[in-house]
């Protein structure tokens, strides 16, 4: 049937699914064991929430399904994508992913610790960085001891590595 026959209170909005972590186009999706079981919980949830729909209108039901569905679509695409980085491999003396690691700020003189972790599972406020972010990259293959300069816009920060460890 031709739009023009639809009544204007019949046209469904079509629902707005946010994005997931920019993860550049043929970049590996690589991520902690940590993070493969934070995307698999969150997919539970949403087929939780698939299956526990109780819209009383048949329409809003509807549009909370494709929403779902649509968030599935790119969680399982996510997933399967996925290399899982057994941390027990990585090189103790060497910031690879996975890594955490203790950084003592030149012009501060404190120490900041960070992780260095798949697109999915970073989050700053718990010290969690992205494998694509710039501090990551300019870290990644240092050694302890090593200063990083951290290029800025207004300047540079230098960081020494003080510690470099790895736990699940």
């Amino acid at each position: 049937m031709s739009r023009g026959f639809v009544k204007e209170d019949d046209q469904e909005e079509v629902p707005r699914v946010p994005q997931r972590a920019y993860l550049p186009a043929g970049v590996t999706n690589f991520v902690t064991p940590f993070g493969m079981n934070q995307l698999l919980a969150e997919k539970k949830m949403l087929e939780d929430e698939k299956n526990n729909l109780n819209n009383a209108n048949e329409n809003e039901k509807r549009i909370a399904l494709n929403y779902i569905n649509a968030k599935l679509q790119l969680l399982n695409n996510r997933i399967s994508e996925a290399k899982i980085v057994n941390l027990n491999e990585q090189p103790l003396n060497e910031v690879r992913f996975g890594a955490m690691i203790n950084l003592k700020i030149e012009a501060a003189k404190s120490i900041q610790t960070f992780q260095i972790v798949g697109v999915d599972e970073a989050d700053i406020s718990k010290g969690k960085v992205s494998f694509i972010s710039p501090i990551a990259r300019a870290l990644t293959g240092k050694k302890t001891g090593d200063k990083v300069i951290l290029k800025q816009a207004r300047e540079d920060v230098v960081f020494e590595i003080i510690d470099i460890s790895y736990s699940q």
